[in-house]
């Protein structure tokens, strides 16, 4: 499964229920890996690395939850979406 698909895209298969579309997305996912060697080396680790979900549309991680619940919204007849922040 290529790493540059989107989320919902790379995850059809375990996400989409059947007949399901996934027509609203902004690219989520796919982001980077980033080798933190100086932190790696200072826990005594081989190597660390982190996840950096600031190359998410909105540059947080709850973009990757929000996309399926938008789309499931959607797909059960909402018209609007509304959503507190923690932020």
């Amino acid at each position: 499964m290529p790493a540059h698909l989107p989320l919902l895209e790379r995850y059809r298969d375990l996400l989409a229920r059947p007949g399901e579309a996934f027509p609203i997305t902004l690219g989520e996912g796919g982001t980077p890996l980033v080798h933190a060697a100086r932190l790696g080396a200072e826990l005594g680790l081989d190597a660390l690395y982190l996840k950096f979900e600031g190359t998410n549309p909105t540059g947080s991680f709850k973009d990757r939850g929000m996309v399926l619940a938008v789309n499931r919204a959607v797909a059960s007849g909402a018209r609007a979406v509304v959503c507190a922040s923690t932020g």
